[in-house]
């Protein structure tokens, strides 16, 4: 069938994003890791195929299933504000393989101080450049601020996770197992406001239901970074918190005892799995444009926009990011 330019909506969702449900077959089609090894060249003929749709001069012959391709890939790859290529390790569509891969190492090398220290590092390195790459791009983050956020979510992550480590020396071992994802919780409740506090200072750039910019609230800061905060605990939760359970029976089991060599590499390829299915369950717990009561905003926000406006704005929209 081919693309009727006139009638087919690019920017429509393909499903309800209103609905838990809809959100997240959404980021299942835009997280799916295999968008990772997409060439470069065909994300560009994504985002040129994305455009020409916007202004209905798709090529003759398009098919419908082309333009949908082609969102995905620009969803995946591209920032929402900006429009601009995001780096492959920032994208959420990386969260897969590379959480996997350092959650795993988290959970397997989380007896001696050193490895401790490095993994965690590792993550918030990690982290860092996830939280740059899918901010809220209408507030600009100095270098100072990376910085600044960078060295106390790494020093949060790294003194939670040495201090209950030493808390928990004479607890059973499994509790001992439960530290990384304590570690990465707190963290997460740091580095995210850190990487981000330009919006709680200035405020975020919030829209009206036709896109035009009417103010920038910090309230609508709070909002969405609360939201991020608590999507991205969600989505290491299940992983770090029952694989420590899993791994804890089957190491008692015989042939396991004989294979030690492969306990990393198991525990990276469960927590895939667990990946696999929580970052879009996490990523649609909250809609990625949210919509905000104008009576929620600050007072003399408030003011403004009824004094402009009058009753016709009674929400405000806004990018809470990733």
């Amino acid at each position: 069938m081919e693309a009727d330019p006139s009638g087919f909506n690019i920017d429509a969702p393909r499903w309800d994003q209103c609905t838990f449900r809809g959100r997240v077959k959404h980021f299942f089609n835009i997280t799916d890791p295999r968008t990772v090894l997409v060439p470069e060249r065909e994300l560009d003929w994504a985002k040129a195929m994305v455009e020409k749709s916007r202004m209905g001069v798709v090529p003759p012959g398009t098919q419908v299933e082309q333009l949908l391709y082609a969102k995905k890939l620009y969803d995946s790859a591209f920032h929402p504000d900006t429009g601009e290529k995001m780096n492959v390790i920032g994208r959420m569509s990386f969260q897969v393989p590379g959480g996997m891969i350092i959650t795993g190492f988290m959970l397997q090398f989380y007896r001696t101080m050193p490895a401790v220290i490095f993994w965690q590092w590792v993550n918030q390195s990690f982290n860092a450049l996830v939280n740059y790459t899918n901010r809220n791009a209408a507030s600009p983050t100095s270098v100072r601020q990376m910085t600044l956020s960078y060295i106390t979510a790494t020093t949060t992550a790294v003194a939670t996770a040495v201090g209950m480590n030493m808390l928990t020396k004479r607890a059973p071992p499994l509790v001992g197992r439960w530290v990384p994802f304590a570690a990465v919780a707190a963290a997460n409740c740091v580095n995210i406001p850190m990487m981000r506090q330009q919006e709680l200072i200035q405020g975020i750039c919030v829209k009206d239901r036709n896109h035009n910019e009417i103010g920038h609230s910090r309230r609508a800061a709070a909002v969405g970074i609360t939201q991020v905060v608590i999507s991205r605990i969600t989505m290491a939760a299940p992983g770090m918190i029952l694989l420590p359970v899993i791994m804890e029976r089957l190491e008692k089991l015989h042939f396991m005892k004989k294979v030690k060599v492969l306990h990393a590499p198991l525990q990276v390829l469960l927590s895939g799995c667990f990946l696999i299915f929580m970052v879009p369950v996490a990523c649609g717990l909250f809609p990625q444009k949210c919509e905000l009561s104008v009576s929620y905003l600050e007072p003399e926000l408030q003011d403004t926009i009824k004094a402009k406006y009058g009753e016709l704005v009674p929400y405000v929209y806004f990018n809470k990011g990733l």
